[in-house]
């Protein structure tokens, strides 16, 4: 388990979006190189104050690509306090450095924050080198080493922390786009496919009757120009909602009541409609759920049901439930593919993310049944 966790590590990426400079980091590198001036010049116990000083001086400027550049900035900086922790074990000094040096913990933070498996592996071991050759050199007591061994793990951890959640949150925002995409392809399809088959129907119509039944024709031009009138009418419709600088003008969402003025604008001779004459009020997404599973069986029969003269369209309410069957009496289209399309699969969807069930398919008796049973009340 523990080699698993280890290959684990070593093979994860760095964090995503990571940032540039940042204005506060400015503000951090100015703060440090105050209180390192300061520090080395008015502390009275400072071991070699020149060079620790201008050491302390010197490396603070890898705070500025902590992000960026996390395992060359830890190498840098601990490699020179192992230097100087070498230095002092050699010439009997102990503690050459100063305690502004304490901001290279930031650099363990951004590390294990910001840089990949691998460099979080050298670099922290990098840091353990450090940290025991100034336990030897300053000849530290147990307490202090197991304190000091505590902060640095609790900077470590803090940085994993902020990582996981971070993690979290950009998988929590591309979870949420995913769905938001798929919202937008399933309301896309539903709005236009359906006046695009009714106008591709028309358009078959028009063009076999124009020779023998002119005024035949002319009603097909007119359905089709209605049904392109409300195709581009819904179109702008969404392209408002998804363009942030125009101002969306919603409508009432269509519902179980509008299935038979949906109906009405079939060209399939006879689609008759079935509703219960004491509905209930209906939650919003189930309401508008029924007129769209309604809508693309409709548009599946128009696609796909060779011969079709009859749609029946059936709401039947009770125990909670509300179940939805269209059937059609036309022959089914051997060409018709046998994975389910965009359509079947956006009639799922809906009635999945609502708690209901979904069967669509061939009946012994001919045509084609779509039966949808959703929940009157929806769980929040």
């Amino acid at each position: 388990m523990v080699t698993n966790a280890l290959r684990s590590l070593w093979a994860e990426p760095r964090a995503a979006d990571v940032p540039g400079r940042l204005p506060r980091d400015a503000v951090l590198l100015g703060a440090v190189v105050l209180t390192a001036l300061l520090e080395g010049v008015l502390r009275d116990d400072v071991a070699w104050r020149p060079v620790a000083t201008a050491v302390t001086v010197g490396l603070a400027p890898v705070l500025l690509w902590r992000r960026t550049r996390p395992l060359a900035c830890v190498v840098v900086a601990f490699g020179t306090t192992t230097v100087l922790g070498l230095a002092s074990l050699l010439g009997g000094v102990p503690s050459v450095g100063l305690d502004t040096m304490v901001y290279l913990l930031v650099l363990v933070h951004a590390l294990v924050r910001w840089g990949s498996g691998r460099e979080i592996v050298i670099g922290l071991a990098v840091v353990l080198v450090a940290a025991a050759t100034s336990t030897v050199a300053d000849d530290t007591g147990a307490a202090e080493v197991l304190g000091g061994f505590a902060l640095l793990v609790a900077v470590a951890a803090g940085g994993a922390a902020f990582r996981y959640r971070a993690e979290s949150w950009r998988r929590a925002a591309d979870q949420i786009r995913s769905q938001e995409r798929v919202g937008l392809a399933r309301e896309l399809h539903d709005m236009v496919a359906h006046h695009v088959s009714a106008i591709a129907v028309q358009a078959q119509a028009g063009r076999a009757t124009a020779g023998q039944r002119p005024e035949a024709a002319l009603e097909a031009l007119s359905v089709i120009e209605g049904e392109a009138s409300r195709t581009l009418t819904e179109m702008r419709a969404m392209v408002r909602v998804l363009r942030d600088a125009e101002p969306a003008e919603y409508a009432p969402q269509p519902g179980v009541a509008d299935v038979v003025s949906l109906a009405r604008r079939g060209p399939v001779p006879v689609v008759d409609v079935e509703l219960p004459d004491d509905l209930p009020v209906l939650p919003l997404q189930v309401d508008a759920a029924v007129y769209r599973l309604a809508q693309e069986a409709l548009t599946n029969a128009l696609r796909h049901a060779r011969g079709a003269t009859r749609v029946e369209i059936r709401v039947v309410e009770g125990g909670g439930r509300l179940r939805l069957r269209v059937t059609d009496d036309g022959q089914v289209d051997p060409a018709r593919p046998a994975s389910p399309g965009f359509g079947l699969l956006g009639m799922t969807e809906r009635v999945q993310l609502l708690g209901g069930t979904l069967r669509a398919g061939p009946v012994p008796e001919g045509g084609w049944a779509v039966d949808a049973e959703l929940p009157t009340e929806v769980r929040r």
